[in-house]
């Protein structure tokens, strides 16, 4: 199983209370992702957000810078907001960072948790769901041809133009990234793309029976049983003991979700709550190495998928403590993983 790590690049505020550093958080962003790579970690995501806590709008010149510090480690968008972005320019950004990297970077699409960005750019939220449609569709097109002809609702057809360059990879790797919509599930089988579950809330087993539908949209789709790859998206944290790791995420964590929260009429997270998904069974990957690899094994055990990120930073962690995080995850927790999961392999 891969694992790896993911970023929004969360800006914390200042000591003072005032804004904090975007500039800072992406230079410690692009050291974290190195020391994820120089650990042995299988990928690194950046996200796209289009907010002041958030650093990263373009996940592609940050990835670019990533891929010049690093050797191995798969680059892709976690995600690349394609609803309100052009998808030509979304590939050719991609497959510029392809052959940068040698051949590593892939795009994670999705809608959009937040709506910032449609009125940003000119788009009708009413158009919510038919921009993602339309653009997947031509995204796809650009990926599986050079010379392009396509037309859709949304945006000028292409009358057999050409689209440069071209990525390394053939094709150039795109993962459908959903949170629990079933229509989102069937449409990633049915196309035969990889899938990326965000599981922020509830117990992960739960999602068995919609990676169950998914599984069977890609057969029903007419694609090989390899086709069908899962990967999750989950919020955690490592430090030397489990108390130490609750107690550095939970004040950062508890700003970001709780400022989420009051948009979406939600209560403000208490330590309770957090406490309680850390918990056995909990959305929360965070404790000590032993405990997080345990639990990344019982999730492995109820979910099969191929590929787990962490993100760590949820809300702002001192960028000491975060490099810790990321060291302990790909020394520590990753060979037990790792070696479980190829004992497990062997036995059956």
């Amino acid at each position: 199983m891969e694992l790896g790590i993911y970023s929004f690049a969360d800006v914390p505020p200042a000591a003072g209370g005032g804004p904090g550093d975007p500039g800072r958080r992406l230079r410690e962003l692009v050291e974290q992702a190195a020391l994820a790579d120089q650990t042995g970690l299988d990928a690194v995501g950046v996200g796209e957000h289009h907010r002041p806590e958030y650093a990263v709008s373009a996940p592609a010149v940050v990835l670019a810078a990533i891929a010049e510090r690093t050797s191995r480690v798969r680059l892709t968008s976690a995600v690349s907001v394609l609803s309100s972005d052009d998808p030509v320019r979304v590939y050719q950004q991609f497959a510029t960072l392809d052959l940068l990297s040698g051949g590593r970077a892939e795009i994670m699409v999705g809608r959009g948790s937040f709506i910032e960005s449609f009125p940003l750019f000119g788009l009708d939220l009413d158009d919510y769901d038919d921009l993602f449609t339309d653009k997947l569709d031509l995204l796809l097109a650009v990926r599986s041809a050079e010379q392009v002809t396509w037309s859709g609702t949304h945006r000028p057809p292409l009358p057999g133009l050409g689209v440069y360059p071209r990525a390394r990879q053939e094709p150039l790797p795109v993962w459908i990234a959903v949170g629990g919509t079933p229509q989102s599930v069937v449409r990633a089988g049915v196309l035969g793309l990889p899938l990326a579950l965000a599981i922020i809330g509830g117990r992960p087993e739960r999602f068995a029976p919609l990676l169950d539908l998914y599984r069977r949209a890609v057969q029903q789709g007419g694609h090989p049983e390899e086709t069908a790859r899962i990967g999750l998206n989950l919020h955690g944290f490592v430090a030397d003991t489990s108390q130490k790791a609750a107690d550095l995420l939970f004040p950062g964590y508890r700003r970001a979700m709780t400022t989420i929260g009051k948009e979406r009429g939600f209560a403000p997270l208490g330590r309770d709550d957090f406490d309680a998904g850390r918990a056995p069974g909990g959305h929360l990957l965070i404790g000590s190495p032993a405990e997080v690899a345990e639990r990344i094994l019982e999730i492995r055990e109820a979910l099969g998928h191929q590929r787990l990120l962490l993100q760590m930073d949820v809300g702002g962690v001192p960028h000491r403590d975060l490099m810790r995080s990321v060291e302990l995850f790909g020394t520590e927790v990753a060979p037990v993983v790792r070696g479980a999961i190829d004992v497990a392999t062997f036995r059956g």
